[in-house]
């Protein structure tokens, strides 16, 4: 690789930069190097673009504005005494070759001629099984391809002898990676080139992030030519380099934070969503559901019943009220443990599962009468369930997130705190989820069809000569404009309501 990457041009103000810009797109221009210039916006683009337009350069600008003749434009960069206005290194992905694209050309050649860009497309393939009017096409293409392939070279080896071309950077950029795609555009497959960028301190990368320090030393270093007077010194390139990597370091840690916190979500995710896809693919959920009502019957004893606990201090009346309200009927809480030979947990936790389950057995008989599916009520509700808490979850987790940052004043870490308020906040979701989808199960009542009753009054046929019933015409009392208004007010009634 052969590009000589020249020092950055550090100048104190903006005016200045752009100045001395200008005046090196004219004098390379003058000998006719071709030149691309990158810009970070399309403001500063059009700005550079009516600047050279008072000094009488002919250029062009690339930006968004004319992103169909994209490739086009930068195909051509490279021919001798092209000068191109680039944003943000549009036009990646076609190469800028020395002399001119002899393709480009041909094809550009081909649409004066008027052949649409369907068959253009098809002259430049090698497809054999084509129609004549694409063979004639294709013919036409290659002709035109030799022939600017003469001139392009010609022109390769013009430019070549100039240098190759030459990239001008009108700014850095706060990643080191976009500024090295700008100057790739140059020296490519063994030719010459150069680049360089020009840089003022008033620019956002050096004014947010260069060293106030390095200022005044280089008003000093600029010596008596003041402002316009240009500073290339490598130290200069080395700070520059230096203002990158602190932003890059910086985004870094920000997208870092990101993922950290998504990925706590993302775990949550999974868990959530392997669970919805075992019920969306219709297996039996029934044993899970078993192993829900033995967890949430445990935990309930176990926060009622202390471990040491005499029996006369164990709260039946706490348990008996959360049971009733999810797998035990009202009072059976209640009479298991009066009926209990031998008064332990274990025991009680047997009992009550074992009530729970003729309850659930007589529910399963309930819905087979009614020809309904058991097992598929069970995906139903679970998946309901499911959905519902997840939801909600997911906008607690969001207000979390929102305000966690906060902790940090504490002295603590935000993404342990959120770590470890998520697993909480997942830990009752799960709770939620059990019990919502136990109470519909015990606790869901079919419906009777509802008989429906007869609304219309029949109506006697008429049969022979029977005359139809005539309509019974309700009697109206008509209030002449003259009579006295029904209200009372003893007016006439054309000069009350009748008004």
């Amino acid at each position: 690789m052969i590009r000589d990457d020249m020092n950055d041009a550090v100048f104190i103000t903006m005016k200045a930069k752009y100045q001395a810009i200008i005046d090196e797109i004219v004098k390379r221009h003058a000998t006719g190097q071709p030149i691309l210039v990158g810009t970070v916006s399309v403001e500063k683009s059009e700005l550079l673009s009516k600047m050279l337009g008072l000094r009488g350069v002919e250029h062009v600008v690339l930006n968004a504005k004319f992103h169909e003749k994209e490739a086009e434009i930068v195909a051509q960069a490279g021919k001798k005494g092209a000068v191109t206005i680039a944003t943000n290194m549009a036009g990646r992905g076609t190469d800028i070759l020395l002399g001119g694209n002899a393709e480009f050309l041909a094809r550009k050649s081909m649409r004066q001629l008027e052949y649409d860009e369907e068959l253009i497309e098809e002259a430049i393939g090698f497809n054999e099984n084509v129609p004549d009017e694409v063979k004639a096409a294709r013919k036409v293409f290659r002709d035109l391809l030799q022939k600017y392939e003469i001139e392009t070279k010609a022109g390769h080896d013009e430019v070549v002898k100039l240098g190759g071309l030459h990239i001008i950077g009108t700014e850095r950029h706060e990643s080191r990676r976009i500024d090295n795609q700008l100057r790739g555009r140059a020296g490519r497959q063994g030719d010459p080139g150069s680049s360089q960028f020009f840089i003022s301190f008033e620019d956002d990368l050096l004014r947010l992030f260069g060293s106030d320090r390095f200022k005044p030393m280089l008003e000093k270093l600029s010596g008596a030519g003041g402002d316009e007077e240009a500073i290339e010194f490598g130290i200069v390139s080395k700070q520059i380099e230096n203002a990158q990597k602190r932003v890059e370091s910086k985004n870094y840690d920000i997208r870092l934070h990101v993922l950290q916190y998504d990925d706590v979500m993302n775990q949550q995710r999974e868990i959530i969503y392997g669970q919805r896809r075992e019920v969306l693919e219709g297996e039996d959920m029934h044993n899970k559901i078993m192993d829900m009502r033995h967890t949430l019957i445990t935990e309930a004893v176990n926060r009622c019943i202390a471990e040491d606990a005499s029996v006369a201090d164990w709260d039946i009346e706490g348990l008996s009220e959360y049971l009733e309200h999810l797998c035990i009927e009202k009072g059976g809480v209640r009479k298991l443990f009066d009926a209990l030979p031998g008064k332990d947990k274990d025991s009680l936790v047997k009992a009550i599962e074992a009530r729970a389950d003729e309850i659930y057995a007589q529910r399963e008989k309930m819905w087979a009468d009614a020809n309904l599916d058991m097992r598929e009520f069970e995906r139903v509700a679970l998946l309901g369930a499911v959905d519902r808490r997840w939801m909600d979850h997911i906008d607690a987790m969001t207000e979390l997130r929102d305000g966690i940052g906060l902790r940090a004043y504490g002295q603590k870490n935000p993404i342990v705190e959120y770590k470890r308020e998520g697993y909480d906040m997942f830990e009752e979701m799960v709770h939620l989820i059990q019990e919502d989808t136990l109470r519909r199960l015990y606790f869901t009542v079919l419906a009777k069809p509802q008989e429906r009753r007869q609304v219309a009054t029949p109506t006697a046929a008429t049969h022979g000569n029977e005359a139809p019933a005539k309509p019974v015409k309700k009697k109206e009392v008509k209030v002449g404009p003259n009579d006295p208004c029904p209200c009372g007010s003893g007016k006439k009634y054309k000069k009350c309501c009748g008004a």
